[in-house]
C-alpha cells in the first residue's frame, strides 16, 4: 500500500505542475509579446568577449522577435505547486494530504532555495538583455558577474552539505564510498560552475528542454528507488514544469528558456546530484551538458594555444548547423542520446547502492 501512496505522491504533483504550466502559458505569452522582450538586435558573444559571425548569420532572424524569459513557466510551475499542495495539507488537513505534502527540510528546502534564486538572478539577466542598448550582444550581466553569483551560491550550498548535513564521503560506482571530508565544499563549487558552463545548451528550439526533463526524470527515478520520495516528486515536479514549457518550445518556439531557466535548473541539479549521492555518475546522467560546455572550452583553448578553431562554431550543436544539419535533426538526436545517458546513469548509481 505504501508503494501506491508513494507513486501517487511522485506523480500527482508531477501531473499539476505540467497543466499549471499549460494553463499560465497563455497569460505569460500575451506578456512577453505585448513587451516586446525580446533581444533588440541579434547576436551572441563568447565568454572570451568575441563575436560569433558564423552563429549570428545561422540565427539572425531567430533571436528577434521572440521573447526570452519563458524559463518562468518552468520555475513558476514548481513553485505553484509546491504551494497547492503545501495549502493542501495545511487547509484540509488529513493523512492523505499530509502524505501529497513533499516539502521537507532534509530533501527539499535546498533545491527550491537553489531554484529560486537561481532562477531569480537569471530573471534579472533577462530583463537586463531585453532592453534597448547600443551592443545588444553585450547586455545583460557579464558572463563573470553571473560566475561569482553561481560561486557564492556553491560555496553557501557546499558549507550546508558539509557542516549542517553532516556529508563528508561520495559513492564511487563499483568502488564505494570515498571520505573526502572538507574537500566535499570545493567539490560542490566545481560542479556547480561545471553545470553553469553547460548553460549554454539553451541555444536551439527545444534542445534544453528535453534534456533538462530527461535528466530530471533519471533524478526522478533514482531518488525514488533510494526512498528519497519527497526528493522525487521534487523531481518530478520541476520534469512537469519543464514539459509543459517544451509543449510551446518545440519548433517554431513561442518563447526561449534563456537565462531565468537554464541558470535556475543547472544550479539546482547540482544539488539534487549531491542529495541523492551522484556526483560521479552525473557526467553520464548529463553527458550532453557535458561534451557542450567541453566543446566550448576545447575551442577557447584551441583558439589561444593554436590559433585555430576545432569547430565551425561553438557549442558543438551549432557546429553540427553549421555544417548543414537541421535544427531539429540535432535536436531529436541530442533527446536520443540523453535518453540512452540516462537510463545508463540511473543503473550505475542505483547499482553503486545495493
Amino acid at each position: 500500500m505504501e508503494s501506491y501512496i508513494n507513486i501517487i505522491k511522485v506523480f500527482a504533483p508531477s501531473t499539476v505542475a505540467f497543466f499549471f504550466g499549460m494553463a499560465f502559458t497563455p497569460f505569460l505569452t500575451d506578456f512577453l509579446y505585448k513587451h516586446k522582450l525580446w533581444k533588440k538586435k541579434a547576436g551572441k558573444i563568447t565568454p572570451d568577449g568575441k563575436e560569433t559571425p558564423i552563429f549570428n548569420s545561422l540565427h539572425k532572424e531567430k533571436e528577434v522577435g521572440t521573447p526570452r524569459m519563458g524559463g518562468i513557466v518552468i520555475w513558476g510551475s514548481v513553485i505553484a505547486t509546491t504551494i497547492i499542495f503545501w495549502l493542501l495539507q495545511t487547509v484540509f488537513p488529513s493523512e492523505a494530504s499530509s502524505k501529497l505534502d513533499f516539502v521537507s527540510r532534509n530533501q527539499t528546502w535546498l533545491p527550491l532555495f537553489t531554484l529560486l534564486v537561481g532562477s531569480i538572478v537569471g530573471l534579472v539577466d533577462d530583463i537586463l538583455q531585453v532592453r534597448p542598448t547600443e551592443n545588444s550582444a553585450k547586455a545583460g550581466l557579464s558572463f563573470y558577474k553571473r560566475l561569482a553569483i553561481v560561486l557564492a551560491l556553491g560555496l553557501i550550498g557546499g558549507y550546508w552539505f558539509y557542516f549542517k548535513l553532516g556529508m563528508d564521503s561520495v559513492s564511487l560506482p563499483f568502488i564505494g564510498e570515498w571520505q573526502i571530508g572538507f574537500w566535499l565544499v570545493p567539490l560542490f563549487v566545481l560542479v556547480m560552475i561545471a553545470l553553469f558552463s553547460s548553460g549554454v545548451i539553451d541555444g536551439l528550439d527545444g534542445l534544453s528542454g528535453g534534456i533538462m526533463a530527461i535528466i530530471f526524470a533519471a533524478y526522478t527515478g533514482i531518488a525514488y528507488f533510494q526512498s528519497q520520495i519527497d526528493l522525487a516528486a521534487f523531481c518530478a515536479v520541476v520534469t512537469g514544469g519543464i514539459l509543459a514549457f517544451l509543449w510551446f518550445n518545440i519548433p517554431p518556439a513561442r518563447f526561449y528558456m534563456s537565462e531565468t531557466g537554464i541558470l535556475g535548473l543547472t544550479t539546482t541539479l547540482t544539488v539534487v546530484a549531491f542529495l541523492t549521492d551522484s556526483v560521479f555518475t552525473l557526467p553520464i546522467i548529463a553527458l550532453p551538458l557535458l561534451i557542450t560546455s567541453l566543446s566550448v572550452i576545447i575551442q577557447l583553448l584551441s583558439k589561444k594555444v593554436r590559433g585555430r578553431k576545432v569547430f565551425l562554431v561553438a557549442p558543438l550543436h551549432h557546429h553540427f548547423e553549421a555544417i548543414g544539419w537541421p535544427a531539429y535533426k540535432v535536436v531529436m538526436r541530442y533527446w536520443v542520446i540523453g535518453i540512452i545517458c540516462g537510463i545508463i546513469g540511473m543503473i550505475l548509481t542505483l547499482i553503486s547502492k545495493f
